[in-house]
């Protein structure tokens, strides 16, 4: 690639400055996932050395430092593909629209627990902290520990999972729902950005699965993807496809199958599938497989208890009607299903600030927090089956940082 092509295109990813609801980010911001600019931290992180909770700024930082450099996709390689900058270019048209797939970008950018960096950075360091067997010194990566094989499938990871979001992104569209041609011109558009973009980056993840040359990591990560399309057809849904919760349903057994389903799957076949790709038994194999479904468990039931820390409400702010609190909540108290029956036909309809101060003050608040530490405490029993390293230190920085156990 020349130097010219370069400048070219970083001119064309930093100009694109996309505005959501409220709010502005600018694309430019992606290349600070670089390297060269993530502020570096001492060690002084770790929980063995400090008994505090981390912070997962942190935590993350540190963790990269020891697999080698970060792990997303959203790196210098991927920045100058002619292919990403015209997506960037395409979502400035979106500026000024509603469409949801600039807050899908937003929150892919964002630098929180919900980034997706660090989807490939868990299976890195579950990678590094179970080691390797009987692998061609030519397969691995000296300076970080892995395999390239490995490192590959991280990216894989990270591209399913995003792709996944980014399809989440499209709009149903029925006849007279928008009345201004304008509007529904930028729906329209907006919904083939989604779905190219979408199925550029799935379509990316299976070139990389195929030079894996293994069958068994293919069938294993198909499957993900397959229960990943199965999560979104569980329950009742909005005419836009956003679940509504089912009466009647143990609130616990509804939360765990969806969230399995749509996260656990994933990132528990992936750290089984690099412990394969490493030469390791069927049982530490299936150990790998838990702790990746219990981190996604444990990380989804974080970010769900989020818009509740406060107990002030930020007025036109969602949040997920099947989320943990609102379960354990309707399932002690099934008068909260007259409002939340109101978003039959949208989710907009119901009263998010009404449900908001109701759950807050009932019993899914500390459930959901009793939910994150099961399934945290869980992911550490199998980490700690690993032999002691940076990579496992590490990985138990992280989950202490999404909440205190």
């Amino acid at each position: 690639m020349s130097l010219n092509h370069f400048f070219r295109v970083s001119r064309r990813i930093s100009s694109c400055i996309v505005i959501g609801e409220n709010s502005a980010f600018n694309l430019q911001n992606v290349a600070i996932l670089g390297k060269y600019s993530r502020l570096q931290i001492s060690s002084s992180c770790t929980l063995s050395a400090t008994n505090q909770r981390p912070d997962w700024n942190r935590a993350v930082s540190e963790a990269e430092k020891i697999v080698g450099y970060p792990t997303s996709f959203l790196s210098l390689r991927w920045l100058l593909s002619d292919e990403i900058a015209n997506v960037a270019l395409h979502l400035r048209k979106l500026v000024g629209s509603n469409h949801p797939l600039l807050k899908t970008a937003k929150s892919l950018i964002y630098n929180g627990r919900n980034n997706m960096q660090a989807w490939g950075l868990i299976v890195l360091l579950i990678s590094k902290a179970a080691g390797h067997r009987n692998v061609d010194d030519m397969e691995e990566d000296k300076a970080a520990g892995v395999l390239y094989s490995q490192r590959a499938l991280a990216e894989v990871t990270e591209m399913i999972r995003t792709s996944h979001l980014v399809h989440k992104g499209l709009v149903n569209i029925y006849e007279g729902q928008y009345q201004e041609p304008s509007v529904l011109n930028d729906m329209a558009f907006g919904n083939k950005i989604a779905l190219l973009s979408g199925d550029y980056l799935l379509c990316t993840s299976c070139a990389e699965l195929a030079a894996l040359r293994n069958n068994d990591i293919v069938d294993l990560m198909s499957s993900a993807v397959r229960d990943q399309a199965v999560s979104e057809f569980l329950g009742k849904r909005d005419k836009q496809n956003n679940p509504l919760p089912t009466c009647g349903k143990s609130a616990l057994a509804d939360w765990t199958t969806r969230n399995v389903l749509s996260a656990g799957s994933l990132l528990g076949k992936s750290c089984q599938g690099t412990l394969k790709l490493a030469g390791h038994t069927n049982q530490v194999q299936e150990q790998g497989y838990k702790f990746g479904k219990h981190l996604a468990l444990a990380w989804q039931a974080c970010l769900e208890l989020e818009p509740f820390i406060s107990s002030k409400y930020i007025p036109g702010s969602v949040f997920s009607l099947t989320s943990a609190p609102v379960l354990f909540h309707l399932e002690r108290d099934p008068s909260l299903y007259t409002e939340i029956e109101k978003g039959l036909d949208t989710i907009h309809a119901v009263d998010y600030q009404k449900v908001h101060e109701i759950v807050s003050k009932g019993p899914g608040i500390e459930l959901t927090k009793e939910l994150q530490r099961e399934h945290s405490q869980k992911a550490l029993e199998v980490l700690n089956s690993f032999q002691d390293s940076d990579a496992r230190t590490a990985l138990s920085n992280i989950i202490f940082a999404m909440g205190e156990l």
